[in-house]
């Protein structure tokens, strides 16, 4: 659309205001802005055109337009609704309209616009992704069926793929692209991402590496850079990368602050969650899960449970959550149903055909046996992806607690050890794993010193009767006798003083066959006489 008006009088001499605009910067023109994507520019001078009262033809639709692109649109739904209003408002401005109301996530307004606008394949585009939306499937194929091959519904097409988690489908669709029109950079930025939702973070660098060549301020890439970094390597890196960005006041910037603001809160570990991330639940969809998560770091499943429960997932990773929740909830709370329904989450996504050669897909697997008690299957799943766990606390947790369940308590003992985080290494599944795999493999007196370290409550009872029991089984008898004894002393029930006396008996028969010091004697002949009978 041709916009220049100031082009002067063919033979004559240009006005005085011509020659003072020469001898200065050239104003620009808007279809100029607009190639540029200048679009706060273009705004700007339509603002001021309008102000200094020079007629443009469809300023107001040149500023939705604009404000649309600037990622403002409560500005653009302004103008477009103003629009409508009009007598001779034109047709198209519905569809506009309708894009609007769909950014906005007003679905049901965009559809109501939408069906208003006569007939276009961007309408058709809009009806397909409301569709998705609303998981119409009937709409959805009705609308696919009316795609064309051409490159904007091509484009829809893939981004239902990726949103549908067929992120393969996606590539093939953007590589296709690509091949004939290698001047669509932007597109490069879309294979990057479904790269990193495939957990290919190296691949998605290198191809994300193209599009930054060419435009090193985007918002949306130097983000996706930053969550790769944040998966290859940790959150300071991430964040490093989107240093210049945030001190940045651009309006790329502007574009996308929420979702930096989001993301800034994952890679600091969750700092900020519960001033940034509430607003966001159902504005950008992972900030629901990430304040999920922030509540199960805090040990506040129960908060956790009451956000996640009336979510139907849709991707793999909202059923693994959805999982976790319900397991770490069914474990507190003792609930068989919530560690049932835990289990068969695990199961579908670890069985689906695109999860379950994927990490995540096997720890799932892992998961659903460990909550099955099938140890010898989880250790199955656990040791094809450990080489990616080596530091991991958590993996490590469950990896120890396996191999201990199937016996291997030597092995047990030596990745329970390498478990640096304190939290898992004060709880009481940790003590009493770790005190069973030293007495197992003959260390009775580290198992006691687990117990002395211990301040006096109901975990560290339970760890006595199992450094009892344990011991008396394994022929271990003075830490038996030590640990009957303290039983004994908080609680007079017989049984306690009866494992003391055998206790005691089976410390005399292995100072006779020499396999127990005789100076211990004297100490058993001191707790034979301080018996509370």
């Amino acid at each position: 659309m041709m916009l220049s008006r100031a082009k002067p009088a063919v033979g004559g001499a240009p006005p005085a205001a011509d020659r003072r605009r020469k001898k200065g910067k050239k104003v620009p023109q808007l279809e100029e802005l607009l190639a540029l994507r200048d679009f706060t520019g273009a705004i700007a001078l339509l603002e001021f055109k309008q102000h200094v009262g020079e007629q443009e033809e469809d300023a107001d639709l040149w500023i939705g337009y604009s404000a649309f692109h600037l990622g403002d649109y409560k500005r653009a739904l302004e103008e477009y609704e103003a629009l409508t209003k009009q007598p001779a408002c034109n047709p198209d401005v519905w569809v506009n309209l309708a894009c609007t109301y769909f950014f906005l996530g007003m679905y049901t307004q965009a559809e109501q616009a939408a069906l208003k606008a006569p007939k276009s394949r961007l309408q058709n585009r809009l009806l397909f992704h409301l569709a998705h939306k609303f998981s119409d499937e009937k709409k959805l194929m009705s609308s696919h069926q009316n795609l064309q091959d051409v490159t904007e519904d091509q484009l829809s097409l893939a981004s239902i793929h990726y949103m549908r988690s067929h992120y393969q489908e996606a590539i093939d669709i953007y590589k296709r692209i690509l091949l004939d029109n290698r001047e669509y950079l932007a597109l490069n930025v879309y294979v990057a991402l479904c790269y990193y939702k495939l957990d290919y973070y190296d691949v998605s660098q290198e191809v994300l590496a193209v599009y930054l060549q060419q435009v090193p301020d985007s918002t949306i890439a130097l983000n996706l850079k930053a969550c790769n970094h944040f998966r290859l390597y940790n959150g300071k890196a991430a964040e490093a990368e989107l240093k210049n960005l945030t001190d940045s006041s651009s309006p790329s910037f502007e574009f996308g602050k929420e979702l930096i603001k989001h993301n800034l809160v994952v890679f600091r570990g969750g700092e900020g969650a519960l001033q940034i991330l509430p607003p966001l639940v159902d504005v950008i969809p992972e900030a629901r899960l990430n304040l999920v998560i922030y509540y199960l770091r805090q040990d506040d499943v129960q908060e956790a449970y009451n956000l996640i429960k009336d979510l139907e997932p849709t991707a793999p990773q909202e059923y693994i959550l959805k999982g976790v929740v319900n397991a770490a909830l069914g474990q507190e709370m003792g609930s068989r149903d919530h560690l049932k329904i835990a289990q068969q989450f695990f199961q579908l996504v670890g069985e689906s055909a695109s999860e379950c050669d994927t990490i995540p897909g096997r720890q799932c697997m892992s998961s659903c046996f460990f909550l099955l008690r099938q140890f010898g299957n989880v250790l199955i799943y656990l040791n094809s992806v450990k080489s990616y766990f080596y530091n991991d606390d958590t993996f490590n947790f469950n990896y120890a607690q396996a191999k201990a369940a199937m016996g291997n308590f030597s092995e047990a003992e030596e990745v329970f050890l390498l478990i640096q985080s304190e939290k898992i290494k004060n709880d009481f599944v940790y003590l009493s794993w770790l005190a069973r795999c030293y007495i197992m493999n003959k260390k009775p007196q580290l198992a006691w010193k687990l117990y002395l370290k211990m301040e006096t409550s109901g975990e560290s009872f339970n760890l006595l009767q199992l450094i009892a029991n344990d011991c008396y089984k394994m022929r271990q008898f003075y830490y038996s006798a030590k640990a009957f004894d303290v039983l004994e002393r908080l609680d007079s029930n017989p049984e306690y003083w009866e494992g003391k006396r055998g206790a005691c008996v089976g410390v005399f028969q292995m100072i006779l066959a020499g396999r127990e010091a005789k100076e211990t004697l004297r100490e058993v002949l001191h707790l034979l006489k301080s018996t509370g009978l």
